[in-house]
């Protein structure tokens, strides 16, 4: 097995971090790995949203997904890793991956999992603007379920841009702002169902698919290719990609010579 790989925190300083939302999730860190806790809906949604980013990164650089490692070689950027939920599945598939969060408490319990589950990913405390910074490049740069809770969320586009490589790509996930949105998002899930502690979301702070395809266009020179919703069947207690986006959604986004401008929705 590999050794986990160790590297110092960094200091997470950023126009884009809001440290009220960074408190919510530095109070939840010690939860991350229990899949009834309080990240039980990331858990749920995580093999669904993981299937969205592989095909993406196969069909992109022309992988074959039956491999057993079809991501060897590929560099992936995770911004607001968490705990690394989605870190640590890419990186079983042979990539580089590097995850970065605003909570501190959050980057211990990954680097632990990580290293008790013989998988080298490098976990730093930082903002995606200090990469920047640096002149670090992705070839896959990956913000899923951060942008409602970033400050500026235009400016938080500009700066996914900068760490993206030329020839990569950039996919976000959020909550559509619609009545559903609310009703499924928030009422439901944080009062009824208890899926998340109440306070978790704001739907002020959710972001219409328009308006996401606005940023990336103008913050970012970036178009969106693709997007699917994520959709519950309550009957099944299950999530699957759907073409509904009424509710939580996952969109691709490429430069303008990678792009193939087919958005459903």
């Amino acid at each position: 097995m590999k050794q986990a790989q160790i590297t110092a925190a960094g200091s997470a300083n950023g126009p884009s971090i809001d440290m009220d939302e960074v408190e919510k999730f530095t109070a939840m860190a010690d939860a991350w790995w229990d899949p009834m806790g309080k990240f039980r809906p990331l858990h749920q949604i995580n093999p669904v949203r993981l299937d969205y980013v592989i095909q993406d990164l196969c069909d992109h650089f022309g992988r074959n997904r039956h491999d057993a490692l079809p991501l060897k070689g590929l560099s992936v950027l995770d911004v607001g890793c968490g705990g690394g939920l989605v870190c640590e599945p890419l990186a079983r598939l042979g990539a580089d991956v590097t995850g970065v969060d605003a909570a501190a408490a959050n980057i211990p319990v990954a680097r632990i999992h990580a290293e008790q589950s013989g998988l080298a990913i490098e976990y730093i405390n930082t903002a995606v603007e200090a990469l920047g910074a640096q002149g670090r490049r992705f070839d896959a740069v990956l913000a899923l379920e951060v942008i409602e809770h970033v400050n500026d969320p235009e400016a938080f586009v500009g700066a996914l841009r900068q760490v993206m490589a030329d020839d990569g790509f950039l996919v976000m996930s959020t909550f559509n702002k619609t009545a559903k949105s609310f009703a499924l998002g928030i009422v439901a899930a944080e009062y009824i169902l208890r899926w998340l502690p109440k306070g978790t979301h704001e739907w002020r702070r959710f972001v219409p698919p328009r308006q996401m395809e606005q940023w990336a266009e103008e913050q970012a020179g970036l178009f969106m290719t693709k997007n699917r919703g994520l959709s519950y069947n309550p009957l099944k207690d299950r999530w699957s990609l759907t073409h509904d986006l009424s509710c939580n959604y996952l969109a691709t986004f490429k430069g303008q010579d990678g792009a193939e401008r087919d958005p459903v929705g």
